[in-house]
């Protein structure tokens, strides 16, 4: 008669536990050797960061740096004079040509940032649809932001021209005379606006049409059923869906105008009487035409700040709206 094999004792289950470690350990150790160089790469990825922290701090965070330490010294262009303190922002507020200028950029800026998101909102709002005319006629709104500054005041000087530009042509067929967006110092400024209003309006055309684009359908087909109309769908579905786009466009808008040079450069020199003169003009007559450094240094200081509160004060009033 067979009898079942004995269990093995305590001691055999213990040496049978070993062999099996023994065995097992050459595989575990072989699968933790790839761990204990899990950093070895950290310097190989710092390489390809490399080249664009170094640009970035050469091209902005020192530049940052060394415009606010000039600021507060009498500086000319071969050496930066002595310590002045707050000196050049003392002398910046006394002088009644850079509040003007500070008055000029913040009116441009009224000017421009709202008629380009509500126009560029409305431009993605008609033109989002699947049809080749929709699509030559984004690639028409689009194509004069890929022009150069010296280009768009080009087009709008020859536009501009009395008696014999374009404008002039336009009115005289009605029997009018057409308004002098160059010369009229009420005028100017307006003239400036239209022209970069018609230069800049792609690119917040683009991220509404982006923004829109993402929106499921499948809300707007319930809608449909629900019976709302294209007011409500507006209202209720289309502009909550893309409030963060908006609020994007705004801060981005309000950086680029903030930054106004060169179409009154080219277009009136900052006339008449200083009255299109933009806080950038008035650093670059000031540093580089004067060669005053350090107040120019100030005021780009001055610039810096206004564009933060601007731009802070657009995302955390939008925010709070969104959070109500």
């Amino acid at each position: 008669m067979l009898t079942p094999l004995a269990a093995p004792g305590m001691d055999g289950r213990l040496a049978m536990a070993n062999d099996i470690a023994l065995s097992q350990a050459p595989a575990a150790q072989a699968a933790r050797a790839p761990s204990a160089d899990i950093n070895a790469s950290d310097w190989k990825n710092f390489a390809f960061v490399a080249p664009y922290l170094f640009f970035f701090a050469t091209l902005l965070v020192f530049p940052l740096f060394w415009g606010i330490w000039l600021s507060f010294h009498k500086a000319d262009t071969f050496s930066t004079g002595k310590f002045v303190g707050v000196g050049n922002y003392i002398r910046l507020f006394g002088d009644k040509v850079f509040l003007q200028s500070v008055w000029n950029t913040f009116y441009f800026v009224l000017m421009t940032v709202p008629a380009l998101a509500l126009i560029g909102l409305f431009l993605a709002l008609v033109l989002n649809r699947r049809s080749r005319s929709a699509a030559v006629l984004r690639t028409i709104f689009f194509s004069s932001s890929v022009l150069s500054v010296t280009i768009v005041t080009l087009i709008w000087r020859i536009v501009y021209i009395p008696d014999f530009g374009l404008l002039s042509q336009v009115y005289g067929a009605f029997g009018a005379t057409a308004p002098a967006f160059i010369s009229d110092a009420r005028l100017a400024m307006i003239g400036i606006a239209i022209a970069t209003i018609w230069w800049c309006i792609g690119l917040p055309m683009m991220l509404f049409l982006s923004a829109l684009q993402q929106i499921p359908q499948d809300i707007y087909e319930a809608a449909a059923l629900d019976n709302a109309n294209r007011w409500q769908t507006l209202r209720s579905i289309t502009l909550p869906s893309i409030r963060r786009t908006f609020v994007l466009v705004i801060i981005i808008q309000i950086v680029f105008q903030f930054q106004l040079f060169g179409q009154p450069w080219l277009m009136t020199r900052g006339g008449p009487n200083n009255l299109t003169k933009p806080i950038v003009l008035y650093i670059y007559d000031t540093a580089f035409r004067r060669w005053d450094l350090g107040l120019g240094a100030a005021a780009s200081e001055i610039l810096f700040i206004l564009i933060l509160i601007a731009a802070m004060a657009q995302y955390l009033v939008s925010r709070r709206k969104g959070e109500q």
